[in-house]
């Protein structure tokens, strides 16, 4: 499967041989799943040990850009760090050599490829999106029995991994509601896998699971975090868009509510006229549109080609489309339409809309497209949308 079949079917290459639909009726946030196939080459373009071999070997790692982990003995960040913080190659390479799992987070901020695959994930599930590597050598367990705050799909690049789930202990945790070694008993495994290059595993957060090397080999998986919104994140902007338009919310609590001695019996009551207030006023359309907008803005934008490409929008007649996989919701303020998109906004004049409506639609645009705008007005409306990312030029 190539990149450009993964942009179109990102669920499809995860899941295969399960339909999207089924997974998200029987598995998404209950079980785990276990997607087993006959394609150790499936997740090689994505990533692969070499890549990583040049990635260590070519950069100077920020502390923060790798980390190292050993279940048995433990490993801190002094026995793969100079003092100064930056990474000791030869150290990673030396506790490598003893066992200790190689970790590279949030790779997808300096890989294009990993950057593309997130957005397209992002794009479809409209969540935050984030990726872990984890280079574990043969005979070895990077981590002991945990379980993460948010949902994954491990993608086995390289090598294998022997993996157990136990209990889920905790349903749904929040976003740092982390597994406590000493609260949550770990128990015997419910299920056990081999996952092996060209497999994938879903992990619902709150499932207690660790992995180790199976076989001779070493192992490559990428772990994909998926960060969601929950309906109780929605609630709490729906109770802060109500008390923006009804003062008694901000009013303060009743003198004296932390003393032993005080009667609550008051506050009940007006607790109730509270909440009464909230189902009469909430207005989830507004509350949606805030997070929605909240989320695009913080998408990373993609500006491949922009630089290189730098007098594409001079060329008379060069038309344009929307880049794939651009997040944007158009909105107008005053005498200007705003595209809200990846990193923030863009601005234009409102006579630029019908054209912006061509593109946003999936149609092919260039200057004759902006009738209400004057030459300088339409060349500066198509480097802005190139510059941002939101518009590719027609080939």
């Amino acid at each position: 499967m190539s990149d450009q079949q993964w942009m179109q079917d990102v669920l499809g290459y995860l899941l295969d041989p399960m339909k999207p639909e089924e997974f998200l009726a029987d598995y998404h946030e209950k079980k785990a799943f276990i997607a087993h196939r006959n394609d150790p080459e499936r997740y090689r373009p994505l990533l692969s040990i070499q890549r990583i071999d040049d990635l260590i070997s070519g950069m100077d790692f920020q502390p923060g850009m790798l980390d190292m982990a050993r279940s048995d003995p433990p490993i801190s960040r002094p026995d793969y760090s100079f003092e100064s913080g930056m990474i000791d190659r030869g150290a990673v390479a030396r506790n490598f050599q003893q066992g200790a799992t190689i970790v590279l987070p949030q790779l997808h901020q300096v890989d294009a490829t990993l950057a593309g695959f997130t957005r397209s994930i992002e794009s479809l599930l409209s969540c935050h999106v984030q990726t872990n590597i984890y280079l574990t050598p043969p005979e070895a367990q990077g981590f002991k029995t945990h379980y993460d705050d948010h949902d994954v799909f491990v993608l086995q690049v390289e090598g294998s991994k022997s993996w157990r789930l136990y209990d889920t202990p905790v349903q749904n945790p929040y976003r740092g509601e982390g597994f406590q070694p000493g609260a949550h008993e770990v128990g015997e495994p419910v299920q056990e896998f081999v996952l092996h290059a060209g497999e994938c595993a879903y992990v619902p957060r709150g499932l207690m699971h660790d992995a180790s090397t199976h076989g001779h080999d070493v192992s490559l998986h990428i772990t994909v975090g998926l960060i969601v919104k929950t309906w109780a994140d929605l609630m709490l902007e729906v109770v802060s868009d109500v008390a923006l338009r009804r003062p008694e919310f901000r009013h303060a609590l009743p003198v004296g509510f932390a003393r032993p001695d005080f009667d609550r019996t008051q506050s009940a009551i007006h607790f109730k006229t509270l909440m009464a207030a909230i189902n009469d006023e909430a207005d989830l359309d507004s509350s949606y549109d805030i997070f929605v907008d909240n989320f695009i803005r913080s998408r990373t934008p993609n500006t491949q080609g922009t630089i290189v490409n730098l007098d594409t929008p001079n060329k008379a007649g060069q038309s344009y489309r929307l880049r794939p996989l651009v997040p944007w919701r158009l909105a107008e303020d005053g005498d200007e339409v705003v595209i809200i998109t990846a990193g923030g906004e863009v601005r234009f004049p409102a006579t630029a809309e019908p054209g912006l409506h061509i593109l946003l639609d999936g149609g092919e645009i260039s200057e004759s497209s902006f009738e209400g705008l004057d030459e300088d007005q339409r060349q500066d409306t198509l480097k802005k949308l190139f510059a941002f990312g939101i518009c590719t030029p027609v080939e």
